[in-house]
């Protein structure tokens, strides 16, 4: 029969978040001016920056040897319309990164809203944010992703155009207020069959 567990061998659970990552303490060290969130779920920490720093976070995490986050393994974009809890803004662009050397993985946040319409493809000026492709040349076909599916836009990105849709494509069909069926695209859109290929 095995022995019954003591308080001294038992792990204590608690749903709090540690932030104990140590990029949190490199990255305050290096801005301690500016206001940084964090959020920790299952081990894997967050940073939230807001959009105006981002792009000087970023090039210290990569090019810091304490971080050496040397990989962009993906960018993504949420859209939090209608999210159950607060957030900070509407969309939210989120940066997975990677250091081989210490085979650590961090992600990095940050929040913006929009200040015209969604429901169309009108260029709004607050969907901007810096493109990381000076950083991490990896970055140029997910940042398009992200623009061609969110509409936010990236300011020196290289070749910021549609990746998955069509240039005249009417809309961002990831953001939460885009009909689930379209807006008729598929109706309009011509068969090719193997007789018109």
């Amino acid at each position: 029969m095995p022995e019954a567990a003591t308080p001294s061998t038992t792990t204590q659970v608690t749903n709090q978040p540690t932030l104990d990552h140590s990029t949190f303490k490199v990255v305050k060290e290096a801005f301690p001016k500016i206001k940084f969130r964090g959020t920790e779920f299952r081990g894997q920490s967050t940073l939230i920056v807001e959009p105006g720093d981002l792009h000087a976070v970023m090039a210290l995490l990569k090019t810091d040897p304490r971080t050496s986050y040397n990989f962009l393994s993906d960018v993504i974009g949420v859209d939090y319309l209608n999210y159950p809890a607060k957030t900070i803004g509407r969309f939210a662009v989120i940066y997975n990164l990677l250091s081989h050397a210490r085979d650590d993985r961090f992600f990095v946040k940050t929040f913006i809203d929009p200040s015209l319409p969604t429901d169309g493809i009108v260029e709004d000026p607050a969907l901007y944010i810096d493109s990381v492709c000076d950083l991490w040349a990896g970055a140029e076909w997910t940042e398009r992703e992200v623009f061609d599916m969110f509409g936010i836009r990236f300011r020196n990105h290289p070749d910021l155009r549609r990746i998955l849709l069509w240039e005249a494509y009417p809309g961002h069909p990831l953001r939460k207020d885009y009909p689930l069926r379209g807006r008729g695209e598929r109706e309009d859109y011509r068969v090719v069959d193997r007789t018109s290929a």
